[in-house]
């Protein structure tokens, strides 16, 4: 729903309409209208940490799993953070690039070590 969201600049309740049958869809409603109201706090943690990385220049997988992944981290107090981190490595393994889950593990630990670290 985010790709499609990214890739066809549809409103988020026309996406989410089309797939409100869906037995996961409360919990995907949830994570697609976070992802979009808090995008500019997710897309400014993720350029502090890509190193060497714009985060257009990201493919749009990683981007969006990235932002799913930091999403829950920093506003789903239900997920603990390794379980955000393992499930956006695993999604980059089968819908991303062969480098992906390296590169979604490594910003993700980061991100997750600087918030351990201001007690987050």
């Amino acid at each position: 729903m985010l790709y499609e969201h990214e890739m066809r600049s549809l409103p988020t309740g026309e996406i989410l309409q089309r797939y409100s049958t869906n037995p996961g869809y409360p919990f995907a409603s949830q994570l697609v209208r976070g992802v979009v109201e808090n995008g500019p706090e997710l897309d400014e943690l993720i350029s502090r940490h890509a190193k060497d990385w714009s985060i257009e220049r990201m493919p749009v997988i990683d981007r969006n799993l990235l932002r799913m992944a930091l999403f829950e981290m920093l506003h789903l107090e239900d997920i603990p953070g390794p379980v955000a981190i393992n499930e956006a490595v695993e999604l980059a393994k089968i819908y991303s690039t062969e480098d992906s889950s390296r590169f979604v593990n490594g910003l993700l630990g980061s991100v997750s070590a600087e918030l351990s670290s201001r007690g987050a």
